[in-house]
């Protein structure tokens, strides 16, 4: 499997550090003053200052408009339950609050969308059997 980079802007290093190695509970990793990267769930996302980029909610998820583009990652469900149950608690503000859709069907799966201090939007996706991934 690859492990997949991702470079993006946030407005303030220690709202970051805070939200993606604290609340996410992501490693941090190699860091200047003005940008520093994360262990994204085994995947690298390096967050440097800057203006993040513009979104707008054209993404249709069942009956929700979600934020366009966005990043996300599948995470087992076991790990998804526990990761959703933390930010719940935290009080973070959902875009899309943690839900299952498909039930029954192939490609069932849970998810959420939040965004992170800066207002960069992130889905987080639980699936109970990786076949269903990408399943049709």
């Amino acid at each position: 499997m690859s492990v997949f980079h991702l470079a993006y802007h946030v407005t303030d290093l220690t709202a970051a550090r805070e939200f993606y190695g604290d609340l996410l509970g992501c490693a941090e990793g190699r860091s200047t003053e003005t940008w520093v990267d994360f262990d994204f769930f085994g995947h690298q996302i390096s967050l440097h200052l800057g203006t993040p980029f513009e979104t707008t909610n054209t993404g249709k998820v069942g009956d929700h408009m979600v934020p366009m583009p966005h990043l996300g990652v599948v995470l087992d469900k076991p790990d998804w339950d526990t990761l959703a149950e933390k930010l719940q608690a935290s009080g973070v503000e959902f875009v899309l609050p943690p839900t299952t859709r498909f039930a029954g069907e192939p490609g069932e799966q849970s998810t959420m969308f939040f965004r992170d201090p800066s207002g960069n939007p992130i889905e987080i996706k639980g699936f109970s059997r990786t076949s269903g991934i990408f399943a049709a």
